[in-house]
């Protein structure tokens, strides 16, 4: 099972036009992070896409490719990128420039995003949601399976003969579907033979499990080999020398992302009995090194996952204590869970 991290990019916003100094500091931070994911050895790590004031990527190819020159193993990926509000083109051209400077590293993880304000950004109508999503995914595919392409559809213009340059260094660029429980989503992801990577973050994870089997199952039903496909799990994820340090260290983090987004989705505040809650009998990975591989292999016995991406929430940790964070991931949990894997 390969083992990463993702990461919206926290941050405390500017508020201002310009001299965006939380944001420089930020996107230092960040690159600081998946240096070490590499040398830790780690597997994977994932950019999110967001386009709001308390997360700074924006444009996660960008900051693959800025990670890309200053790691040398780890997979990078976006997590999700919002295809629905993208243009495949230059999202395939993006992607492919990141291959080419990692050497063969970059991936897409594409969605149709949990927030919306890309849609009005970009100038797109939500009621076209999953029209925009369908389309722009074949899109994508036929790009990445054909040099020149002939593609015509109802969003954007018509593509006839082109060639769609840079290509990858990969045959093709690995793109993967993101999902927050939406039975359709998984049923496309499997009759298309797409990995797809699962967002478990607010039910305990056996309430997936029967989105898992609709996976497999429609993957099947297509003729595709079950044994071969890929499945992500990520969950919110923290970890230090000891339970209760996690726990003090990564609640304030916790509390203000969920209640931030929750005054905008009409969640119920969360609290200390509510965190408890969803790290003793949740999805949530938060303790000692222990607690995260016991956890890890919880789901692993659940789905028989092969990757699992630690999602990190990072707005009021100091950036001393999720290098620790990483680092006991890297260095504590991914070889037992290894360990463990490999003795199946």
């Amino acid at each position: 099972m390969e083992l990463g991290i993702s990461t919206f990019g926290d941050v405390t916003p500017d508020g201002k036009a310009g001299g965006a100094v939380n944001a420089h500091q930020r996107v230092q931070e960040l690159l600081e992070e998946v240096k070490l994911a590499d040398e830790v050895g780690l597997d994977v790590f994932a950019f999110g896409e967001h386009h709001r004031p308390d997360f700074v990527i924006s444009a996660p190819e960008v900051m693959m490719a800025a990670a890309a020159s200053i790691t040398k193993n780890i997979k990078l990926t976006s997590s999700v990128t919002v295809l629905s509000s993208a243009d495949p083109v230059r999202t395939f051209q993006n992607f492919a420039t990141v291959d080419l400077i990692s050497g063969g590293r970059a991936e897409i993880i594409a969605g149709r995003g949990s927030f919306i304000e890309s849609f009005p950004l970009f100038g797109f109508d939500l009621d076209d949601y999953n029209e925009l999503f369908n389309e722009k995914l074949d899109m994508l595919l036929k790009i990445n399976g054909t040099e020149k392409l002939n593609w015509e559809g109802k969003f954007r213009a018509p593509v006839k003969g082109q060639g769609i340059y840079p290509r990858p260094l990969q045959q093709q660029l690995p793109v993967w579907i993101g999902v927050g429980g939406t039975p359709a989503s998984a049923k496309r992801a499997g009759a298309l033979r797409l990995p797809m990577i699962i967002a478990i973050l607010g039910s305990a994870p056996k309430h997936f499990i029967t989105f898992v089997e609709l996976y497999r199952e429609s993957a099947e039903k297509a003729g595709h080999d079950v044994s071969k496909l890929e499945l992500g799990i990520s969950s919110q994820f923290y970890v230090a020398d000891t339970i209760e340090e996690a726990k003090k260290e990564f609640y304030p983090s916790y509390e203000a992302v969920m209640n931030r987004v929750g005054r905008d989705r009409g969640w119920s505040p969360m609290n200390r009995e509510s965190f408890n809650y969803l790290r003793e009998q949740g999805p949530l990975v938060v303790g000692d090194a222990q607690h995260a591989i016991d956890k890890i292999l919880e789901q692993y016995e659940m789905f028989k996952n092969t990757r699992f991406l630690a999602q990190l929430v990072t707005g009021h940790t100091p950036h001393k204590q999720v290098l620790k964070n990483i680092e006991l991931y890297g260095t504590k949990v991914a070889p037992e869970v290894r360990k463990y894997i490999a003795g199946k």
